[in-house]
């Protein structure tokens, strides 16, 4: 992919970087690279929507000065100007942006456009948080990497606090087997490694197809028919019932006892802060289940 970045774009950039060597910070990011600026970052580009959301639980929320068009939470990201979707960036318009920090999620097509950004001299913290303690400690760079050091350690022990309540509360509850649906046509789950799965984890539930190597694994119906999970799950949002397909077995446990679920992909879904809230609903879901048995 070739873009072209204007000259006096680049220039300005590089001027915006430069710091006292004394004030400097640094911070090794989720895929185990050592990231330091000259100085805490002041303008902050995030391209993930659970980034703006660890950013602004960081106590970074008012040096974000660009965010992907999805990035809705909280409130005050959705007045950002936009750099793209996530999976294509605008990089001239990032540039534009002179941003001393840019916070990426290492996908696709975005991870091709970070390394151009990397190759300008933009420094890029990559983060894929794939667990609760991944979370807290994002929070906690990142603030670092901010200058917040003390909103982000509030932040993350709070987040601590919180999951450790919810593990004692629903952790060691009867198991409840679950079919967690992410897409329709394919059909498609997540694996163990997801931080899906730790959710269900959490509130003593157990993922059918935690064994499965891939993330984001492609079954088959047939495959979950066999597996006869107590509940099917899927996130709400779409326009038409993302479960109907299921009631055409009636033998399966999940249809005969009425727990084909929705919840909240938005915060179940995304390595934010909020995944607690996700994770506490599906507790109270799960306790519903059993509750049936």
């Amino acid at each position: 992919m070739r873009v072209f970045i204007p000259a006096f774009l680049v220039a300005a950039v590089s001027l915006a970087w430069v710091a006292p060597a004394s004030a400097s910070v640094t911070v090794v990011d989720d895929v185990k690279r050592t990231i330091t600026l000259p100085a805490p970052a002041r303008r902050i580009v995030s391209v993930a929507p659970h980034v703006t959301e660890m950013l602004f639980a960081a106590g970074a929320g008012s040096q974000v000065v660009g965010v992907t068009e999805f990035s809705d939470f909280p409130p005050e990201a959705k007045r950002i100007p936009s750099v793209g979707n996530g999976v294509t960036l605008d990089l001239e318009r990032i540039l534009a942006l002179k941003p001393d920090l840019v916070v990426g999620w290492n996908n696709g097509n975005a991870a091709l456009q970070l390394a151009k950004l990397e190759s300008l001299g933009v420094p890029v913290y990559k983060s894929e948080p794939y667990d609760y303690a991944a979370i807290a400690l994002s929070m906690e760079r990142l603030a670092h990497l901010a200058g917040t050091d003390m909103m982000g350690k509030k932040a993350a022990d709070t987040f601590r606090h919180r999951l450790g309540q919810l593990q004692e509360t629903y952790q060691k509850r009867r198991k409840v087997r679950v079919f967690y649906q992410i897409w329709r046509t394919p059909l498609m789950t997540l694996n163990g490694a997801h931080m899906v799965s730790a959710a269900l984890r959490t509130c003593g539930g157990e993922n059918v197809f935690a064994g499965l190597s891939q993330l984001a694994p492609t079954v088959s119906i047939e495959a979950v028919i066999k597996a006869d999970p107590e509940a099917i799950i899927a996130s709400s949002g779409e326009q038409d019932d993302v479960l109907a397909a299921w009631r055409r077995f009636p033998g399966m446990a999940a249809v005969k006892r009425g727990n084909l679920l929705l919840i909240d992909g938005e915060l179940l879904n995304r390595s934010g802060p909020r995944i607690l809230d996700g994770t506490e609903a599906l507790c109270k879901q799960l306790d519903a289940v059993r509750k049936k048995s």
